[in-house]
């Protein structure tokens, strides 16, 4: 099992899957329906039926019950796309036997994945890492999960003895920008529940995720010659500084934990003219939620009012927490639970400090937990993968389907 999902892995990595937030498109790029192909034809080699892709680059294909017994349909579902932070990686550096000491990723920039900086390094010590070479992320979130899903329904097919209900797959593009289900057919896809194979360190389990908001605030400014600028000049780039400085510094990320939500901004530029910034709002409490929103157009109002309407604010919501929509349900974080005693992994139950996919299907009449794919640092050169915690998740999703 290790050498299929490190083939299969490196394989899907060498794609540029990079989702585009700035793309009319859907999905985002070209690259992203290319890669959805290669896809189709994987699940059509391992023997699951009625695979198909859509028009938006959704892949779905059915691996028929193999039972008389009553059966729910399950789902398993990974994103295919890369995150926009940075570039993906070709192939994978291969650390075998890991000892337990500091690695070095590039010498060049003296990139390096330390036991000070990442002290759960120490947890993999003799197992095999998937690292970057120190310039790209690796695209574990989420190619390790789509690994994870093929090569455990590859062993489902292969193994006919493990009796099991219907079980459906699907890949989606674009969850890195918030759009991953916007077109997604639920009632086409047609399970009872699914989880989604999009989590991080081995034993996670999460079924309670952030509530989700994007703000784009534009501020107008107006730009005179220097040497003329007394009582004319309106410096853009200042108003944006200040209004950041009104927002509650301990209300970031680098601040915050468990429950604890937060205002990131994610992009800045400007000019004396214009300036734009990007944020996006986070907390796991709707009520507190709504108050961050409104306390950032508070903010904007109130330059306005200082600025002479010099501001303008898009706030629109991207997801919701899934716990109310899972809670109801709850044997099927129970399952999951079971599935990873099964296979030797303490569960490890906590808030997503983020959102997958299943948080809007859960909406949508899909309750969907989401499993660790066993990656670690995601979005950024520090990424990494243990390969042995690939094939602890690959053993989940079969003990699921045992279950």
């Amino acid at each position: 099992m290790k050498e299929k999902l490190l083939t299969r892995f490196s394989k899907y990595i060498s794609y540029a899957t990079t989702s585009d937030e700035s793309s009319q498109s859907y999905p985002s790029t070209q690259a992203l329906m290319d890669f959805a192909g290669v896809m189709v034809e994987e699940l059509k080699a391992i023997g699951m039926v009625e695979v198909e892709r859509d028009q938006y680059g959704y892949v779905t294909a059915l691996l028929p019950a193999n039972t008389d017994e009553k059966a729910p349909t399950i789902g398993f579902i990974a994103h295919i796309d890369t995150a926009p932070d940075m570039p993906g990686i070709a192939a994978p550096r291969i650390i075998e036997n890991y000892d337990g000491k500091d690695i070095l990723l590039d010498a060049e920039s003296k990139t390096s994945l330390t036991l000070a900086d990442f002290p759960e390094l120490a947890d993999y010590k003799g197992q095999t890492l998937l690292v970057t070479d120190g310039k790209t992320l690796l695209g574990a979130d989420d190619k390790a999960g789509v690994a994870e899903i093929v090569c455990a329904i590859e062993y489902l097919i292969q193994h006919p003895e493990i009796k099991h209900g219907p079980i459906k797959v699907a890949f989606t593009p674009d969850e890195e920008i918030g759009q991953g289900v916007k077109y997604f057919d639920t009632a086409k896809f047609g399970c009872d529940f699914g989880y989604t194979m999009d989590g991080g360190a081995i034993g996670e389990l999460e079924f309670e995720n952030f509530n989700a908001a994007s703000a784009v605030i534009k501020i107008q400014g107006r730009n005179i010659h220097p040497g003329y600028a007394k009582n004319k000049m309106v410096n853009s780039q200042l108003i944006a500084m200040e209004l950041n400085d009104m927002l509650p510094e301990f209300e970031r990320p680098q601040y915050t934990q468990d429950y604890e939500g937060f205002f990131l901004l994610i992009h800045i530029e400007g000019t004396v003219e214009n300036t734009q910034l990007n944020y996006i709002i986070r907390d796991h409490d709707h009520q507190k939620f709504e108050a961050k929103k409104k306390m950032m157009q508070d903010i904007v109002d109130f330059l306005n009012l200082k600025y002479d309407n010099r501001l303008t604010c898009e706030i629109k919501d991207q997801y919701y927490n899934m716990r109310e929509k899972v809670e109801p349900v709850f044997y099927v974080v129970e399952r999951a639970m079971k599935a990873m005693e099964e296979a030797g992994v303490k569960p490890i139950v906590q808030p997503i400090r983020g959102g997958t996919d299943g948080a809007n299907l859960s909406f949508r009449g899909l309750p969907c937990p989401n499993i660790f794919a066993g990656g670690h640092n995601f979005h950024g050169k520090y990424e990494y993968v243990p390969l042995e915690s690939m094939v602890k998740a690959t053993e989940v999703i079969v003990n699921i389907a045992k279950l």
